[in-house]
């Protein structure tokens, strides 16, 4: 694999918990995702759990960041066997799972996403292998080392089973989804004591495990402060943000 390329580089500077700024992407367009492609983010992670995306609009939208040299990270609805080797066939870095409440969870997320018995299934024909023009054994070779799983952590439930999620191997990230979590606990803002001592939990785990923490933190909060408790990959705004703080910043520029 080629050692300037960003998106062959990713898990290692993932694994390696790096400082990275990723953002999430609303709009099936890949326009957009061209264009965020020529930007210095990390990675750009498709949402598909909240936004309206079918199979072939994430398969246009990986196209484009991969054409970018953009690392593509798609967060699934629900981690299906079929969702899984439906994005990574299309040629994603990985995957953003979202609701990873147990290690057993965990444990069949990260078989879905990989070759083998019981796994994802083999084709050389996908967008992944070259459209058949990658050798089987450099695909599997490959497809082992680069691809991505991350455990959305964002419910109270996972809170009790931190030790045996961050321990199971082919877990590349521990993610702090804060806004579900929030509302699991019982809360009425991300900034409450029972959110930050449950974010501050995460933290302490993926640090005693070597676990990479990654986050969404709300726009009052800055990073540094989680980088201080081991977080290092952090997914913050979206397209629809920056169209709209663009244009807030457009219409400020005339007086009244």
């Amino acid at each position: 694999m080629s050692t300037d390329s960003r998106i062959d580089n990713f898990r290692a500077r993932l694994l390696a918990r790096e400082p990275m700024m990723g953002t999430f992407l609303k709009t099936p367009s890949p326009i957009v995702c061209e264009v965020l492609g020529l930007s210095p983010l990390a990675c750009v992670c498709i949402d598909a759990e909240h936004a309206p995306f079918g199979r072939m609009e994430i398969d246009g939208c990986i196209a484009a960041l991969r054409a970018g040299d953009m690392p593509s990270l798609v967060r699934v609805q629900t981690g299906t066997a079929g969702e899984i080797l439906t994005v990574l066939d299309a040629g994603a870095t990985g995957l953003v799972l979202p609701h990873i409440v147990s290690g057993t969870q965990a444990a069949e997320a990260v078989r879905k996403a990989q070759y083998g018995t019981g796994g994802r299934g083999y084709a050389g024909s996908s967008r992944a292998a070259r459209y058949t023009t990658k050798p089987m054994a450099d695909h599997l070779r490959d497809s082992a080392a680069s691809t991505i799983v991350v455990a959305q952590i964002e419910d109270a439930e996972a809170l009790n089973h931190l030790d045996d999620i961050a321990t199971v191997e082919g877990i590349d990230c521990l993610f702090v989804g804060r806004i579900d979590l929030t509302i699991s606990l019982g809360a009425k803002n991300p900034t409450d004591t029972i959110v930050i001592d449950a974010v501050n939990k995460i933290c302490e785990v993926g640090v005693r495990h070597g676990k990479t923490i990654g986050m969404f933190i709300p726009p009052t909060e800055d990073c540094a402060t989680w980088q201080a408790k081991g977080a290092s990959f952090f997914m913050l705004a979206s397209d629809h943000g920056f169209l709209l703080d663009g244009a807030r910043a457009l219409a400020k520029k005339i007086g009244s």
